[in-house]
């Protein structure tokens, strides 16, 4: 299957979705909007006048035919993914432990030698390939400067975006991959149908491509709609990703739940025949039935969302009228849409809090005045109230802030609000 030829039409720096990603159906059905939002990169220094600043269309659209959620419009990805690209894999616990399991996955799953090659789409700062390195060759590809820090760890990354150019050094200078793995950013990129006849040319015979992409079903049931912005341009479930695959001659032989960004699926494909299939594909599937196959389940998430907001702007107008002062506790990307969305500015939040050596601090939010500053500011100045904004991992976080000293409550703004 090509590149469907009549995605969509450019207007400036972006791309409307008037075609499926996957299918080309031109009939698709818009099932949310959440306003305009503003890239979740790009964050200001503090103190830098406000100026003019670009913000663009965040609508869900529903493609009846292949089940795909997908964002109605695709914005340059140099706007999104700027070369100071703020985001480091390696300093999230979660996905450090993700990637080490993976690798011992695999090892169960795929026979690997010391010379296979293993590819990691989006390699960021090598923290995938890292538990790879010593036992295999490597190889990153990532457009962001980011990827000189995995090339001093030890890890050969092209700093570009994967394409036909890309595969061809690669095929050139070291040969076809055993494993190619696209993690949380399979949903990224545009073309996707390209993409995935790239990885099909790139791939061994007896090869095997692993994705890890953020799950429609656990953003349905758990109303994560923070996690659609502009980065995301697909919402995958497992019906959606085997469509897309199926039809590049590629077969889904095993999927797997896993714990991060608030809940993600992991897929392993093969062209087909080459592996037994996994009794994890057929239940996974039955379990999306209800919610993937009807619009209907769909747009009760809308109305969700609405009453969540709601809620949220409520509790907060009560805190703020009893004095109280609120710190947001991390910046991830998905805070921006929720800051946004839901309308809190700097007269709400105060600031919101990093770790030290976060590439965010010294910024503003996207689209807001709220400083992003150093996490020993909550304990110093001890709030009433800290807002979570990873609350999709409170029950880690909320430990960790007490033993280090905050006496305050905790806000857990999704799925439904509550101080804790």
């Amino acid at each position: 299957m090509s590149s469907p030829t009549q995605l969509s039409f450019k207007t400036g720096s972006s791309v409307v979705v008037e075609r499926c990603q996957i299918c080309d159906n031109p009939r698709l059905e818009s099932i949310l909007f959440l306003g305009y939002l503003p890239p979740v990169n790009k964050m200001h220094n503090i103190g830098e006048k406000p100026n003019e600043e670009s913000s663009y269309p965040a609508q869900l659209l529903y493609c009846p035919r292949c089940h795909l959620v997908q964002l109605g419009l695709i914005v340059d990805p140099s706007i999104l993914f700027p070369p100071e690209y703020p985001y480091t894999s390696s300093t999230t616990k979660i996905l450090r432990e993700n990637f080490a399991e993976l690798y011992k996955e695999c090892l169960g799953l795929i026979s690997l030698k010391a010379d296979d090659l293993v590819v990691d789409i989006g390699s960021n700062d090598g923290n995938l390939l890292s538990n790879f390195k010593d036992n295999h060759k490597v190889q990153g590809v990532t457009p962001e400067e980011i990827g000189k820090i995995a090339i001093e760890r030890g890890i050969p990354t092209i700093i570009d975006y994967f394409s036909n150019n890309v595969v061809e050094k690669i095929l050139k200078e070291k040969g076809q991959a055993k494993v190619i793995t696209a993690t949380n950013v399979f949903a990224h990129i545009e073309d996707i149908n390209e993409i995935v006849e790239c990885i099909k040319r790139l791939l061994a015979e007896d090869g095997v491509f692993i994705s890890e992409s953020h799950y429609l079903l656990p953003l349905i049931e758990t109303l994560q709609y923070d996690t659609i912005y502009h980065e995301h341009l697909r919402y995958y479930s497992l019906h959606s990703i085997q469509y897309l695959l199926n039809a590049h001659g590629f077969e889904v032989f095993a999927a797997k739940r896993i714990p991060t960004h608030g809940g993600s699926i992991r897929v392993y494909a093969a062209k087909r025949g080459k592996y037994p299939l996994k009794d994890t594909v057929a239940k996974i599937l039955e379990l999306e039935k209800p919610v993937v196959l009807s619009k209907e389940s769909l747009l009760k998430f809308k109305d969700k969302v609405i009453l969540s907001k709601l809620e949220l702007i409520s509790m907060l107008k009560r805190i703020k009228k009893d004095g109280a002062r609120v710190y947001g506790v991390s910046a991830p990307s998905r805070a921006s849409t929720l800051i946004n969305y839901t309308g809190i500015d700097d007269g709400i939040l105060d600031c919101v809090v990093e770790i030290k050596g976060s590439h965010k601090i010294g910024k503003y939010m996207p689209g807001t005045l709220i400083p992003v500053v150093e996490e020993s500011a909550l304990f110093s100045d001890q709030p009433e109230y800290a807002l979570l904004l990873s609350w999709h991992i409170a029950d880690e976080l909320m430990p960790k802030l007490k033993q280090k000293g905050f006496k305050g409550k905790y806000i857990i703004p999704l799925p439904s609000p509550k101080i804790v």
